[in-house]
């Protein structure tokens, strides 16, 4: 059976991953931009060569010079190959870990959905929070009773107005402008209301004057 059909393959590594492929592929564009570097080196030191060259030596200089500047274009062909590719692969990496993350948030809102409808209809009623408000609102209304029977003035007879209270200021004012008008009593006025002086204070001024 073994010759007819052969042997069955083991299983080969498991392939890399996007990241790992896309670091890969960055490690062989490093590598290929220091031979760029080394060949940009390679050039400069040719253009100096080749302005104190005579002219046998000269053909020979840009003949190795134009190979250098070959190799340096394929490998910068290269490098841009690479660099397109690794662009794609962190495109699918970043699609993939965008899909990941867009599962994970419906399972999440799933979850949450029915866990609102299961405490909507175990832990709320909504007669009964109707009911809770409508108590709500009549224990408010019988407070505010309480507190303007509270506040209500007991000094003051219920069947006095506020009319009966202003005429009855008035009537307090011109009783105080009568009293004031009355004359004062002659035993609280001053001794000298005048301020007119004594006889004999006004012979001791002339007294004095005469000196």
């Amino acid at each position: 059976m073994k010759r007819v059909f052969g042997k069955k393959k083991a299983p080969g590594p498991p392939p890399p991953t996007l990241n790992e492929a896309s670091d890969n592929l960055g490690k062989r564009t490093s590598h290929l931009d220091s031979k760029i570097a080394a060949l940009d080196k390679d050039l400069a030191s040719f253009k100096k060569k080749l302005k104190t060259a005579n002219a046998s030596s000269k053909r020979n200089l840009q003949k190795r010079a134009i190979d250098v500047l070959k190799r340096k274009r394929m490998y910068e062909q290269q490098r841009d190959q690479l660099l397109a590719q690794q662009f794609n692969m962190d495109q699918a990496s970043f699609g993939i870990e965008s899909a990941k993350a867009t599962v994970e948030s419906v399972a999440a809102m799933k979850a949450a959905n029915v866990e609102l409808k299961r405490a909507l209809k175990k832990d709320l009623d909504l007669d009964a929070v109707d009911d809770l408000a409508d108590d709500m609102e009549e224990l408010m209304y019988e407070m505010n009773e309480i507190n303007e029977a509270m506040g209500r003035n007991f000094a003051t007879p219920e069947d006095v107005t506020e009319d009966d209270l202003e005429a009855e200021l008035d009537l307090l004012g011109d009783e105080l402008e009568e009293e004031d008008d009355e004359e004062v009593p002659s035993y609280l006025l001053p001794s000298n209301p005048t301020g007119a002086l004594k006889k004999d204070d006004q012979e001791a001024e002339a007294a004095l004057a005469g000196l």
